[in-house]
């Protein structure tokens, strides 16, 4: 069976920030800071967008977290069709590791696909996951989470528990709120969560990150 071309219809989607004012983002396959190097298909601004589901449910996240003393910070949310793409490509390459230092040293680039770390079909692209960790208000900086986002490996697994105390603390404390939110985890990922009842669980979008996306 052929599959769908993914969906180009914004209507159901936001721009997080209209939603969750206490937020950073650092959007990085805007950037050339990420596993590839490049900045990534389809990433045209470096904003966040979410189903309008998955902003609401982040903005009382936010709310929660805010009491505490923290803010969002937020890496990616939707992502489109052609960004994953240009991820299978890069898998296709063998020649084009530049980065592995920095997000897979212990893993060959091929593995990350085997492996679950980058999917051929991503839950992003469905439009309400998001990757994000914590900003600490008292402290100027993101809360110690023992890996950095998108380092590929068994220490950013959420259970992994050759880390120190403090730093498992803080990956919980994240994924408590997150899941008392309505948002589930993944075994290997521990910034990545993904809205339980996400509200386009069988489409792909492939509209372009910008806000032009979202102008009707």
């Amino acid at each position: 069976m052929k599959r769908p071309e993914p969906c180009m219809d914004s209507s159901g989607f936001v721009l997080l920030a209209d939603y969750v004012k206490h937020m950073i983002q650092e959007i990085r396959y805007h950037s050339t800071y990420n596993f590839i190097g490049d900045r990534i298909d389809g990433y045209e601004e470096p904003c966040a967008i979410l189903t309008i589901d998955a902003a609401r449910a982040l903005k009382d996240v936010s709310n929660e977290f805010f009491v505490m003393g923290y803010k969002l910070k937020v890496f990616d949310a939707y992502r489109p069709a052609t960004a994953v793409r240009h991820f299978v490509l890069w898998g296709i390459e063998d020649q084009d590791i530049r980065m592995k230092q920095y997000f897979y040293p212990d893993l060959e680039k091929q593995e990350l696909f085997r492996r679950g770390y980058i999917a051929k079909n991503s839950s992003h692209s469905r439009g309400s996951a998001i990757d994000l960790t914590l900003f600490d208000m008292r402290t100027g900086k993101e809360a110690d989470m023992g890996s950095p986002f998108d380092f590929f490996g068994e220490r950013s697994h959420p259970d992994y528990h050759g880390i120190t105390d403090a730093q498992y603390e803080n990956r919980m404390l994240l994924q408590r709120v997150m899941v008392r939110n309505g948002f589930l985890p993944i075994d290997c990922e521990w910034w990545h969560f993904m809205l339980k009842d996400e509200p386009y669980p069988d489409t792909y979008f492939d509209f372009p990150v910008c806000t032009a996306s979202l102008k009707r």
